[in-house]
């Protein structure tokens, strides 16, 4: 037995609750900020022991052009990358190393990605420049009846000024627009529904949202990704993001100069509200870089021996 003991490792395990600066609100990330020596196994079994949406473990990186890598984990698969875990990792990361206000770029499963860090009055905020940006044409008329019955929704709740349409940063979604925040708030999906469209589509998640111009926040949504293991996200940095290159590629809103930024709020259904500002750097009118800018704050931390 001693030599067992002998042979495990302690880790610092944070919960960190990301696009907020409210304990027990946004979205919570599980963050491992020393996880070298985690085998892929032992990194599913943590997250999937912490239950979070996703999970981060923070290695050395494996390129020689970024300064750290950052594994994400839900609780049933590794995946290639998350906004608002990207968001909690580097908190808790900086809060751990009393960081000063720095740049540095971020290995992950959807290629090296900048993150900036900024410190102010004692707390940080973090800049995620996010992947590859894409945006599809509309989903076939079949699809997106399926999609629609799945939500729940009938074809008159919808917003059809906005196609139906999937959106990516690095981890694609479908966006789908409606008619006010009373059907955005009544919405029960039939999850397993979803699951079955999700292979059809190659996209496992589904943003459903409000546009609301002249308002704080332009967007108010509610993301579902059964398939990943997440029936309900709180608040999704990689849905908030492409929604941005998404409402410029179909003209959903006024834009001039070379950036648009917008706010969104996030989560308010279930109880776990959080915003992020979602900027859009343009050239002759197309994005052609995302950046999600968002708060966060320690929910909790310990350690776990393996």
């Amino acid at each position: 037995m001693k030599l067992g003991t002998d042979l495990m490792k302690k880790y610092h395990v944070y919960q960190v609750d990301a696009f907020t600066k409210t304990k027990l609100a946004g979205n919570p990330a599980g963050v491992v900020t020393d996880a070298e020596g985690l085998t892929d196994k032992q990194m599913q079994q943590i997250a999937r022991e912490l239950n979070n949406s996703e999970t981060a473990f923070i290695t050395h990186p494996t390129v020689g052009d970024a300064d750290i890598q950052i594994r994400f984990f839900t609780p049933t698969t590794e995946v290639p990358i998350c906004g608002h875990a990207t968001i909690g990792a580097n908190f808790a990361r900086a809060v751990e190393n009393n960081s000063p206000s720095q740049s540095i770029v971020q290995q992950t499963g959807a290629g090296n990605l900048p993150i900036d860090i900024s410190k102010t009055n004692g707390s940080y905020q973090i800049t995620m420049t996010q992947g590859k940006i894409r945006v599809d044409e509309p989903l076939s008329d079949n699809i997106q009846s399926e999609i629609l019955q799945a939500l729940g929704l009938t074809k008159e709740q919808r917003n059809f000024d906005c196609p139906m349409a999937i959106a990516s940063t690095g981890a694609p979604k479908v966006m789908i627009a409606i008619d006010s925040q009373e059907t955005l708030d009544s919405l029960q999906p039939d999850l397993d529904a979803l699951k079955r469209i999700t292979p059809k589509i190659n996209c496992n998640g589904y943003y459903v949202f409000t546009l609301n111009p002249g308002q704080k926040e332009l967007i108010h949504g509610r993301m579902f990704s059964p398939a990943n293991g997440i029936n309900e996200d709180p608040v999704t940095g990689n849905a908030n993001g492409p929604l941005g290159a998404y409402l410029v590629k179909y003209n959903l809103v006024e834009t001039s100069g070379d950036m648009f930024e917008f706010r969104i709020i996030q989560g308010e259904k279930i109880n776990r509200a959080g915003t992020m500002l979602v900027r859009v750097t343009l050239q002759n009118g197309k994005p052609t870089k995302i950046q999600i800018i968002g708060d966060a704050v320690i929910a909790f931390d310990t350690f776990i021996e393996i």
